[in-house]
């Protein structure tokens, strides 16, 4: 079993790096969000400890765009934060559990276990407005029986608006937060170009328009599109 650990405590990221190795897991640690990030991209983890407070990229965001991005693995939140907003917020943003500091190890362990049982057999569902859908796990969307072909940040795009509320507007700057990397520093322009892009593949041949631009505002999903 391969876990990483994104913690920019050392004591504790070297403890958790120690333990978890004397019971078997390979465990990778990264210091900051922007390289736990890079990594949860990049290997097939059963696992992730996540901190919620890290430089560079909280936890919060860290886990929005693993999700906005289709990546399903299980996530352990941890935070010295312990109050029923924070936790709503880190379950809500994609964590799978949540452990406030300090914590027993034993408790920390019993509850990676569970996590990795129940994530082994998990698929995240598969997203649809109307006939168009979006397979995270395939890492694939069509129309129908009509397949339809997006990049990997088209694709984060329309995951990270097909998986809010019927009609939740998403504003410019969070799509940027959960799809682009944490160093980006372009013009903000840019979520306007992806969305057209994406527009001209799942609407333009079907006569549909499912991305609904909202003035000053951003853009949503149209219920029943």
């Amino acid at each position: 079993m391969r876990v990483l650990v994104i913690e920019d405590e050392e004591r504790l990221a070297c403890s958790l790096q120690r333990g978890l190795s004397a019971v078997g897991y390979t465990v990778d640690l990264a210091r900051d969000g922007v390289t736990g990030l890079h990594l949860a991209r990049e290997h097939p983890y059963n696992a992730v400890l996540l901190d919620l407070m890290l430089p560079g990229l909280s936890g919060y965001r860290v886990c929005a765009r693993l999700r906005a991005e289709g990546n399903d693995v299980p996530v352990l939140m941890l935070t010295a934060k312990n109050g029923e907003q924070d936790e709503a917020e880190g379950l809500d943003t994609g964590a799978d559990d949540y452990l406030a500091k300090p914590f027993s190890y034993v408790v920390l362990e019993a509850r990676l276990r569970a996590l990795i049982r129940r994530g082994g057999a998990r698929h995240p569902a598969v997203l649809e407005c109307g006939d168009l859908w979006l397979d995270p796990a395939r890492r694939s969307c069509g129309r129908g029986r009509r397949a339809i072909g997006l990049t990997p940040k088209e694709f984060a795009l329309l995951h990270s608006l097909l998986q809010r509320r019927p009609g939740e507007v998403v504003s410019k700057y969070d799509l940027l937060d959960e799809v682009w990397s944490a160093d980006f520093t372009g013009d903000p322009n840019i979520v306007q170009v992806y969305v057209s892009a994406v527009r001209r593949k799942i609407d333009g041949p079907f006569g549909t328009e499912t991305i609904e631009t909202v003035r000053g505002a951003g853009y949503r999903v149209r219920p029943g599109a």
